[in-house]
Order: structure tokens, then sequence, then C-alpha cells
């Protein structure tokens, strides 16, 4: 049976980074690929990264009940995960390791339930946050302000996981996670 370990934080927050690292370090791991309608960055790829579909395509598998879970990130911007996508990596009896923000991370807990570790990677300061959007540049101004009023309401939730992660120091939460997801995965 499969077990599902969740990421979840702001944008900016290091979720990535860790969601990576744990991949190269468990080998039971496999990354499930969200979908979304945001434009590609250049450093993406389709299939990879996310399936960059069309809002049509997003509205279609809306309808058709094919999202465990979805929501709209931000203005032209949809995420969800496909039904297919899990049954994809359970076939492959794979444990099932995600990527999302924070209202996608409670809704795929209460989906999976005891089946799953939810992990809030959180950040020192809101301040802290903007800086390390600066510097990955990748964002504009106007779409940096938006992620951090987005943050404030998410980090309002962390409460809600099951554990907190505090990311001042990468290599001190790489260690952590790596050590609480192995425990979990080995109960």
């Amino acid at each position: 049976m499969s077990k599902y370990i969740i990421l979840s934080a702001p944008s900016g927050s290091g979720k990535s980074t860790l969601a990576t690292y744990l991949l190269s370090e468990i080998g039971s791991l496999s990354f499930s690929i969200s979908s979304t309608t945001r434009e590609m960055r250049k450093n993406e790829k389709n299939g990879i990264d996310y399936y960059f579909i069309t809002y049509d395509e997003f509205k279609k598998n809306i309808n058709e009940g094919n999202f465990i879970e979805w929501e709209q990130v931000y203005n032209n911007d949809f995420k969800g995960t496909l039904k297919s996508e899990i049954k994809r990596l359970v076939d492959e009896k794979k444990n099932i390791i995600f990527d999302v923000d924070v209202v996608g991370g409670l809704n795929l807990k209460k989906y999976f339930g005891k089946d799953s570790l939810s992990i809030f990677i959180d950040v020192p300061s809101v301040e802290d946050l903007e800086n390390r959007l600066l510097r990955r540049g990748t964002d504009s101004k106007k779409n940096i302000q938006e992620r951090l009023r987005k943050a404030e309401k998410e980090i309002s939730l962390k409460n809600n996981f099951d554990l907190i992660i505090m990311n001042d120091n990468i290599l001190k939460s790489k260690n952590i996670i790596l050590r609480d997801v192995n425990k979990f995965l080995s109960e």
C-alpha cells in the first residue's frame, strides 16, 4: 500500500528543494506531477515539473471529476492533482510525494488521511520570503507581491499540518525532513 508525503508552503519557502532532496535519498518515493494552467517557466519541462494544460482542458477535467483536488491559486493559475497521476504511481508500487500549495496540501491530507504525512515548510519571516523570491528571479514585482499576500494567509494555516519544519538552514531542514519521512514510511 502506498503512503503519501505532502509538502506544502508559501511560494519561495524551499519546498521544491526539499522535495527534490527526498526524491534523491528515498528510492521508494515518486513525484506526483500536478497539472497547471500557468505558463511554463524557462527551466521547466512539461510532464516533469507540471502537466501544462489549457484553461479549457483544466475545466473539462473538473467537470469530469478527474481531480482529487484543485484550486485557483492565482488569477490565471489553476493547479490540481489528477486521479490518473496517482493511479499511475500506485500501480508502480511507489510511495508518493506532493509539492503543493497550502490549500492543496490540506485537501490531500483530508483525502489520504492516516496514510499521509503532511509537512508545512515554514520561513523565518515574510521579509525573508520576499528576499528569496527576489533572488529566485522568476517572478515580476507584481507577482511577488501577490505571492506575499497569499503567503500570510498560508502561514496562518500551518498548525493544520502534521509537522512544521522551519527552513532557516537548508542543511538542517534536509536532515530533519529525511529523518521524519523515513520514520513515517517505516511505520
